[in-house]
């Protein structure tokens, strides 16, 4: 019997010597992550540059919240959708910021190596590339057919014209000094430019290459809205705190509209249906609602810390506003002239556009 135990013994210390000599193989290596694919984009969306950051955020437009960010260069201010909704062309700039009351001969150098025009892939949501501009550009226009984006070269006192399909500035207008804004006439395609510095618009006819024509607006002016019909264009006057308004077809002004006191207007944008335009007022913190029956000033929020680029819904109930200093955009519903809600952005809101991809739903 105890030949048997001592046995048993013999063989369990075996057991338990093998057992501590076996090599237990290594634990299979974790599979690297697979990287990240393209953000789902909206079918209808809400784009900001922010000037601070040098993104674009992307905002769905029907849940009202941020779904991706875009790195797009230094500066990006003026944005313009392309007419099949496929792509966004954004003005990038080298030039250093300057802001009120600081003497630009202060400032560091240009980086002419940055100034462009970012094409945005609204599929992908992705940068594709970015164009030739000319120098310092601040806003963008793009030609009814897509095969063209009209630039504000604001430091050079000339407006170029870029082939989308070739990438390269197929002509330039000299214009008056710090050309600002740019849009494109709805009737016949002519490009209106501010310049800021002769208080006056100039309108560039590009099937006659005639030297563009001046009409004298208030000091400053800051962009251009038509109305859907291209019967009437308002330009406001910044410094002047008045808005211009100009019988298009006859290229005269009609009447000068004086705003309140401490008014500063700058972005305008006209409502789909033509009753209204609306006008934002910088510094001056509000958006204003002009009936343009009557071309009187019929409504107004305080919209937030000096909103700048507007943009209204397809369906003309909802305004935003890119409020720089804050950081945010305002959603005003326009019935009630009432903020809905703030989203938050990249540092720096500057321009803002709606987009409905290709066979999206419009809001």
């Amino acid at each position: 019997m105890k030949r048997w135990t001592g046995l048993a013994v013999a063989i369990s210390l075996g057991v338990v010597v093998i057992a501590c000599g076996r090599t237990e193989p290594p634990p299979a290596a974790t599979a690297p992550a697979p990287p990240p694919g393209p953000p789902r984009m909206p079918d209808v969306g809400l784009y900001v540059t922010n000037e601070t950051s040098g993104d674009l955020t992307v905002i769905d437009a029907a849940t009202l919240k941020p779904v991706t960010t875009i790195s797009l260069g230094k500066r990006p201010r003026g944005i313009a959708a392309s007419p099949d909704g496929t792509r966004l062309y954004v003005a990038l700039s080298g030039s250093p910021a300057a802001p009120p009351g600081v003497d630009e001969k202060t400032l560091p150098p240009p980086d002419r190596s940055a100034d462009g025009i970012g094409v945005v892939d609204l599929a992908e949501g992705k940068l594709l590339k970015v164009l030739p501009s000319g120098t310092d550009p601040e806003q963008v226009a793009v030609s009814p057919d897509g095969q063209h984006v009209y630039v504000a070269n604001e430091d050079a006192a000339r407006a170029s014209v870029v082939d989308v399909e070739s990438g390269k500035v197929v002509d330039t207008f000299k214009i008056g000094a710090e050309p600002e804004g740019v849009s494109v006439e709805p009737a016949n395609g002519r490009v209106w430019v501010t310049s800021e510095e002769d208080g006056a618009v100039y309108v560039i006819d590009l099937k006659t290459r005639h030297t563009p024509r001046s009409i004298k607006v208030g000091p400053r002016p800051r962009s251009v809205a038509f109305l859907p019909d291209g019967s009437k264009a308002y330009v406001p006057s910044e410094t002047g705190g008045t808005l211009t308004v100009i019988d298009v077809p006859k290229m005269h002004v009609l009447k000068t509209i004086t705003l309140d006191t401490g008014m500063r207007p700058m972005g305008t944008a006209a409502a789909p249906d033509g009753k209204h335009v609306y006008v934002s007022t910088g510094r001056s913190k509000m958006v204003l609602a002009l009936n343009t029956a009557t071309d009187t000033i019929v409504g107004s929020v305080e919209a937030g810390q000096r909103p700048w680029g507007i943009a209204i819904s397809k369906d003309g109930a909802t305004l935003f506003s890119a409020n720089g200093p804050s950081n945010d955009v305002s959603v005003v519903d326009l019935a009630s002239m009432q903020i809905r809600q703030r989203i938050p952005v990249g540092q720096g809101p500057w321009g803002i556009a709606i987009v409905a991809r290709p066979g999206a739903s419009k809001p």
